[in-house]
């Protein structure tokens, strides 16, 4: 019997979770550790942040799903990886600390034969001053607890703003180097439909302050999209959505440091400029999981695993190369360790080898532009395909069978406004691949007949029959299987 360890319980983590659990959780073990009790369905936490959804309708508790697939569940913190075995164990362990208030303080070594890094990112608040909501001047919609605390800063202002006073609401990234742009492109339309529904619109200054080099780019290097039989680019499609809004835009900007009602943004130019406000929502930074590696005598191998950021290293190319050179054959396939071939890492715990969008930086040498997308849908399409890859090891193939190259799959995404099924809308777009392809897609870098954008009622449909869909897949609801991830 072998055992599989899962550190992390997020898209991704879930994911490999579910099949392996419900492929080989009779014959070996497999285990999750998460040092969190609740799974949450993160793209819903902005209608939390508005009000139109409570914590209880986008989280669930994992240890009651898991026992339905013969997961074992631990609600700990994994701290090192000791890939060679070492002074706790001979075989492979990961080092943990237990955050399950029934054993607090606790540490263990678990064993295992193959090993997941589904981490996720930390929320690098702390590389910007004042960023975020833990002793910081900013909002953020990252988790169900921050979303919370959002919402009650929102009504907080509108009950200010039907009292007469005027408000400025900022929304965006809050560092040079933020990826997810896209929650806070949906959250800044969520906050102007609530603002809409309260009937305090007018009294509302809306700004959206981005590090994309042109709105619309997503940290995907723009895109191109086709809309009612032609063929326009992300930043007019994006422009014109804030323009019919009345919303105000900042790009090519790094944020440097938050006061209170105030932040400081750096541009391209060198220069430095302020924006005073009442209410923001600013993304932070993403960087890896703190965790140390260690070989079999102690020895620190950290580096060896993980790239700088903290991501670990898996099978994609990170030779340094001119920009003008990166392809998408630079970007991993199975998401296995070069070094260790029982390991592998999924979802945003991943490194990326580069950039999709082109790397700019200021006249001061501050990096301006957003990192690679690495949510949603390519972190359970990753997830299922080294789920596979390890079952059919398991079986006694030689090698991963299942790939997922992010240069060979898309990504949609789904901005919506409100959550009402009446009143909503939603604008809707698709992206194949997500990493654009030069050599097949000479024009663009993407199959057009899949890159397309809509607004409309449909799509805000979707996102709630998607919100529903999901949340009962993650349950392991009857023939969650067979729905699409």
């Amino acid at each position: 019997m072998a055992r599989i360890v899962i550190l992390g319980a997020g898209i991704s983590g879930h994911t490999a979770a579910r099949y392996l659990g419900k492929w080989v959780g009779k014959q070996h073990e497999v285990v999750v550790v998460s040092p969190k009790a609740l799974w949450n369905w993160i793209p819903s936490n902005v209608w939390v942040g508005v009000g139109e959804m409570t914590e209880k309708q986008v989280t669930f508790k994992l240890a009651p799903i898991y026992k339905k697939i013969n997961v074992a569940f631990h609600q700990a913190l994994a701290v090192s990886i000791h890939p060679e075995g070492g002074v706790e164990a001979e075989q492979p362990y990961v080092m943990v600390e237990y955050t399950d208030p029934s054993r607090q303080g606790e540490t263990a070594a678990i064993t295992y034969d193959y090993l997941i890094n589904a981490t996720g990112p930390k929320l690098n608040f702390g590389a910007t001053p004042g960023l975020g909501p833990d002793g910081g001047y900013t909002t953020s919609v990252c988790t169900p607890a921050h979303a919370i605390h959002a919402n009650e800063e929102l009504q907080a202002a509108i009950a200010a703003m039907k009292q007469g006073e005027q408000k400025t609401f900022v929304v965006g990234t809050g560092h040079g180097m933020c990826t997810c742009q896209g929650a806070a492109f949906e959250y800044i339309y969520n906050v102007d439909h609530t603002l809409r529904q309260a009937g305090v619109r007018d009294k509302a200054r809306l700004v959206w302050i981005s590090n994309e080099y042109e709105l619309g780019d997503f940290g995907m290097g723009g895109v191109h999209i086709k809309r009612g039989g032609y063929i326009t680019n992300g930043k007019v499609f994006a422009e014109s959505l804030m323009v019919e809004r009345g919303m105000e835009w900042i790009v090519r900007a790094a944020v440097k440091k938050i006061e209170p009602g105030k932040l400081t943004y750096e541009v391209l130019d060198g220069s430095e400029h302020e924006l005073a406000f009442d209410f923001a929502m600013l993304i932070p930074p993403f960087a890896g999981v703190p965790m140390k590696a260690f070989d079999k005598d102690g020895g620190d191998m950290t580096e060896k695993l993980f790239a700088p950021n903290g991501f670990m290293k898996v099978d994609a190319d990170y030779n340094p190369k001119p920009y003008e050179e990166w392809s998408k054959a630079d970007w991993p396939r199975t998401y296995q360790n070069p070094l260790y071939k029982n390991m592998f890492a999924i979802g945003i715990a991943f490194a990326p080898p580069h950039l999709i969008s082109k790397p700019m930086q200021s006249a001061n040498g501050t990096p301006i532009n957003p990192t690679p997308p690495r949510t949603g849908m390519p972190s359970a399409a990753i997830g299922k395909a080294v789920a596979e890859s390890i079952r059919d090891m398991l079986d006694g193939a030689p090698e991963p069978t299942h790939t997922a190259s992010m240069g060979e799959m898309g990504a949609a995404c789904v901005a919506s406004t409100g959550s009402d099924i009446f009143k909503g809308t939603a604008a809707t777009m698709t992206v194949f691949p997500v990493v654009p392809d030069y050599e097949t897609y000479p024009e663009y870098g993407r199959d057009m007949d899949l890159t397309f954008g809509e607004i409309g009622l449909a799509g805000h449909w979707m996102k709630y029959i998607l919100h529903h869909v999901f949340m009962y897949q993650a349950k392991l609801r009857p023939g969650w299987s067979i729905l699409p991830d």
